[in-house]
């Protein structure tokens, strides 16, 4: 059987682990390293017969490490793993912004990287994560990365050239839908409607609206002229969203959400 590690054990990692526990892993089979001795001890009371691990054990048992870390948290975890791992490991980074070239700079000739960018939807078996192979990594290591991220969400590989505009895109794209539900919500109660009513107005709507845009073929400015009758309440509401330059605003968000994801890789690349 495939040894998994998750290196980093915070909400996506617990997630991951989760996610393949439900999908028929054995605990025995899985590993996790987790600075905070507390969280190592909640999680391992939460998931009878995971085990955490040190990074260097991870390296010496594993099959395959998913790096879970926080980005700026790379450093140390890489110095660990450098002279423990060889082309029979799998190095899997959900590490935002951080290129495959940075790992196979860092670790030995021929380690195998696949670069994942996974969103938060994961804590609930939803998530959209994108996957990119590194200069080692053969389609044989994507297809073990699909099936471990299959069991969390969807899986879209892509060339880690796209992997920044990912990340503003779809990584942190729940944030944006949040936002936007949380405005909602107080216009709502400016309206006069009651917080609770409000919510669960709005998130139905949001559930809604997302199912329809899942099965349907159609594209999204037809389903919203769909709901847009002449002279109605909609098309006054559109109006005043495109007044306030709404659509502009978006598209600027996301440029800046790439440039940081790019900044990051940067900040990490050596001259």
């Amino acid at each position: 059987m495939t040894v998994i590690a998750v290196l980093g054990a915070g909400k996506i990692g617990e997630a991951l682990l989760s996610g393949l526990l439900h999908g028929g892993h054995a605990p025995g089979d899985l590993l996790f390293m987790e600075r905070y001795p507390a969280r190592a001890e909640e999680l391992t009371q939460r998931y009878p017969g995971l085990r955490s691990v040190t990074v260097a054990d991870a390296a010496k048992q594993a099959d395959v490490l998913v790096v879970a870390v926080k980005p700026q948290d790379i450093d140390p975890v890489l110095d660990v793993l450098a002279p423990l791992l060889g082309p029979s490991s799998l190095v899997v980074s959900l590490c935002a912004g951080l290129p495959t070239s940075l790992y196979e700079r860092r670790l030995a000739e021929g380690v195998p990287v696949v670069r994942v960018m996974p969103n938060t939807p994961m804590l609930v078996g939803e998530a959209m994560s994108a996957i990119s192979a590194g200069r080692h990594a053969t389609a044989e290591h994507l297809a073990v990365v699909k099936e471990l991220l299959a069991h969390v969400g969807q899986v879209v590989e892509v060339p880690e050239g796209q992997q920044d505009a990912v990340t503003a895109l779809s990584g942190s794209g729940p944030a944006y839908f949040f936002f936007l539900v949380e405005a909602m919500i107080d216009a709502g109660i400016l309206l006069g409607l009651p917080r609770a009513l409000a919510g669960q107005l709005i998130i139905q709507s949001a559930v809604g609206a997302a199912k329809m845009l899942a099965e349907s073929d159609e594209h999204p400015a037809l389903l919203r002229e769909a709901v847009t009758s002449p002279a109605g309440t909609t098309i006054n509401a559109i109006r005043e969203l495109e007044k306030h330059g709404v659509r502009a605003a978006l598209l600027d968000a996301i440029e800046a959400a790439r440039d940081r994801s790019q900044e990051l890789g940067r900040a990490h690349d050596e001259h």
